[in-house]
């Protein structure tokens, strides 16, 4: 019988192969054809009687260096890690398939930092812009392209991205339409959404940058539009 095993472990990339228990059994596990998942005790949390935790996909090697693969990984190849609650552009790196960085850097979100951070598909369109998409009160209220420097990942304004004057596509309107309901339920009055090639990519809500690029490149004024909506929610 296939059994889905979920382990709570050590980091996975800081272990020592040669001597750990854990993967023994997780290789055994594996050979005979169980699913395989872990998370670490960082990673718990109870909700009445119920203990959760978020689990990563898992394949085991026993082969020192190349011991593991986080399966989003395996689907994606490039990715891209960054802190969740990040801001600016910063601490955010690509990670290309087989690069011998991964493992410190996943030792370096999983265990320096104390906040939760994500791993996304890296999308190589970004060097066409990545759009900034301002909605208020869940409308959408303009837009700013950045396109990141040549030698640079990231698009933010802050790292150097330029700003653009753009229009929004079929898809980034859909995009809109789907999330503004939402934005406006949670009383989410200013957000910022970034789209890569159609793809939302972030939802930014603490006072997202963008106004000022779309007001200098001839955009609406969109400080005023928020303090509009302010005023008649409280008139």
């Amino acid at each position: 019988m296939k059994l889905n095993v979920a382990v709570q472990m050590d980091p996975i990339a800081r272990i020592n192969i040669g001597g750990d228990s854990t993967f023994a059994l997780l290789l055994e596990a594996q050979k005979r054809g169980h699913g395989l998942s872990y998370y670490t005790p960082d990673k718990l949390s109870l909700v009445g009687d119920e203990l959760f935790a978020p689990v990563q996909l898992l394949t085991v090697r026993d082969e020192p260096g190349n011991h593991f693969s986080n399966a989003f990984r395996d689907t994606h190849g490039a990715v891209v890690m960054k802190p969740l609650h990040g801001h600016g552009g910063a601490a955010v790196f690509r990670v290309m398939p087989q690069d011998m960085n991964f493992g410190s850097l996943f030792d370096m979100f999983s265990v320096t930092f104390k906040e939760p951070w994500v791993t996304q598909r890296f999308l190589p369109e970004v060097k066409h812009g990545d759009k900034r998409i301002i909605l208020v009160d869940g409308e959408f209220a303009g837009a700013v392209n950045r396109v990141p420097a040549a030698d640079d990942l990231r698009s933010n304004m802050v790292r150097g991205g330029a700003a653009r004057a753009t229009d929004l596509t079929p898809r980034e309107r859909e995009i809109c339409t789907t999330i503004g309901p939402t934005l406006r339920e949670l009383g989410l009055l200013f957000v910022g959404i970034d789209v890569i090639d159609g793809n939302l990519t972030e939802v930014n809500v603490t006072s997202p940058t963008g106004i000022r690029a779309i007001a200098r490149l001839g955009g609406p004024d969109i400080a005023a539009k928020i303090w509009d909506v302010i005023e008649k929610k409280r008139g």
